[in-house]
């Protein structure tokens, strides 16, 4: 049985965990006979030994392999690599392996795009280097792909960080997107249809919560059916994991190379929720419904990530001007970057 990695405060001996992930997300140009999935298990157990974390399930379908690790997920598919960690984990100390082994063992010599994100930390000087501040991180990514973009949205306890390749639109030179847009297309091809839906949550409701403890469910499918969580996209093959004490992972997938992973600190003093799925829906406005209404946060904050062409992008507009029932939009902004759109909006719980 996996156990939850746990920092005890110095101050009065409660129980913490940061739940809040770093998430990074690498596509590579396609290539002939070029598939990620060729790296092997233990190559990827190596990579993670400098994550400082584990694999401790594996499901996949045609398209997708997903593990579910001691913190949090990773998703590996012919030309996408996810790698999602929570605790103290140092993933980005584990890139430049990754580009060596997707050039050696998977033939993907080329990255097309990057993105890499996250929340802020509840407690930011317990994080390792360089992912004890945002400008550590920034340079550590420079020095693997060039001059990226950073961007940080939202007020100060609710901001959330990314990175990637893109620029927005508007902010570079005429010549400067030209190159831009030829590294990011593909034999006059631009990036493939795509979407990222993000729900990251704090202040739970502990009813909720509770059902995530060792105390309460037996295992983890009793608490996957008791919370819901396998209606919230129905038709995905599931793989979940209740750790002990308490804490919870899941990966779904599904035929057509769709996902969803949800991860779960339930803990009173620190407890967190993060969803994200790529599942093309044309209605975020009920997906996030759903998950909301799954595990009644106090605050969520939201992302959608999709580009023009997808069905992603519909629901992200649509999304941005309806808000989300029962929650009041503390804030809300969209940027169109080179070849995608992203909304971030902040949610606060009406009073019961």
């Amino acid at each position: 049985m996996a156990e939850k990695e746990i920092i005890s405060s110095s101050e009065n001996g409660e129980q913490f965990f940061e739940g809040v992930e770093k998430l990074i997300e690498i596509w590579f140009t396609p290539a002939k006979n070029a598939d990620l999935r060729k790296i092997t298990r233990q190559q990827w157990e190596n990579v993670l030994k400098i994550v400082r974390c584990e694999i401790i399930s594996f499901t996949q379908s045609e398209q997708v392999d997903a593990y579910v690790l001691s913190e949090s997920s990773m998703f590996v598919s012919r030309r996408r690599w996810i790698l999602k960690t929570c605790g103290t984990t140092t993933p980005l100390r584990c890139v430049r392996c990754v580009l060596s082994l997707a050039r050696d063992v998977a033939a993907h010599a080329q990255v097309q795009n990057v993105f890499y994100s996250r929340r802020e930390f509840a407690r930011p000087r317990s994080q390792l280097k360089p992912h004890h501040h945002f400008d550590a991180e920034v340079e550590l990514l420079d020095s693997f792909f060039g001059d990226g973009s950073a961007y940080i949205l939202g007020p100060d306890q609710d901001c959330w960080y990314l990175y990637t390749l893109l620029p927005l639109e508007g902010t570079v030179g005429a010549l400067e997107k030209e190159e831009r847009e030829t590294r990011l297309s593909v034999s006059g091809r631009t990036q493939e249809p795509d979407q990222t839906i993000e729900i990251l949550m704090s202040e739970l409701d502990p009813d909720v919560m509770d059902i995530f403890t060792r105390k309460h469910s037996a295992h983890a499918q009793q608490a996957t059916r008791e919370s819901g969580i396998d209606q919230i996209i129905p038709g995905m093959v599931i793989d979940d994991f209740l750790f002990d004490p308490c804490g919870y992972s899941m990966n779904g997938v599904a035929k057509d190379g769709c996902y969803m992973t949800i991860h779960i600190t339930p803990e009173r003093e620190c407890s967190y929720v993060s969803f994200e799925s790529n599942v093309p829906a044309r209605c975020y406005h009920a997906l996030a419904a759903r998950v909301l209404a799954t595990f009644r946060p106090g605050r969520a904050l939201l992302t959608v990530l999709a580009t023009p062409d997808s069905p992603g992008a519909e629901a992200l507009r649509s999304l941005q001007k309806r808000g989300c029932s029962g929650y009041s939009q503390l804030e809300t902004t969209m940027c169109q970057f080179s070849g995608y759109e992203l909304l971030y909006a902040l949610y606060s719980r009406f009073p019961s």
